[in-house]
């Protein structure tokens, strides 16, 4: 059961991560913002729109596979660990600037799950 969670986690991250950063390439390849047909075109001709789709419905799919069996306060937290691997994907590949209080963020982002997670363990001990 374990190795499922850590698998499901892991796929769940890749997955809202790469759906972040699809995302993210989408609207760069679509300037400039406009409410226009041809902002729409240039949105659905690029392929990076359906990468969005393939990530999000990914993250979807894992997601409810993942709360089928998890606990769903230690599930919950552990997404938003995709908070800080986007942040960490954007500093690579879009060069953009970690600033101190989104480090400071994620930093206790990290440190929640890891509380969280050794509390699941002690009341599993603990039944």
């Amino acid at each position: 059961m374990k190795k499922f969670y850590i698998i499901g986690f892991i796929l769940l991250l890749f997955f809202d991560t790469f759906g972040q950063t699809s995302f993210k390439l989408t609207a760069l390849s679509a300037m400039p913002l406009e409410m226009s047909i041809d902002w729409f075109i240039r949105i659905f001709t690029h392929g990076w729109v359906y990468l969005v789709i393939i990530g999000y419905t990914g993250a979807f799919v894992t997601w409810m596979m993942l709360l089928k069996k998890a606990p769903v306060g230690p599930a919950f937290a552990v997404s938003h660990l995709q908070l800080v691997t986007v942040m960490l994907v954007s500093a690579i590949a879009f060069d953009e600037p970690i600033a101190f209080i989104r480090m400071l963020g994620g930093i206790f982002i990290i440190i929640g799950i890891i509380f969280l997670a050794l509390a699941e363990q002690k009341l599993n001990r603990n039944t």
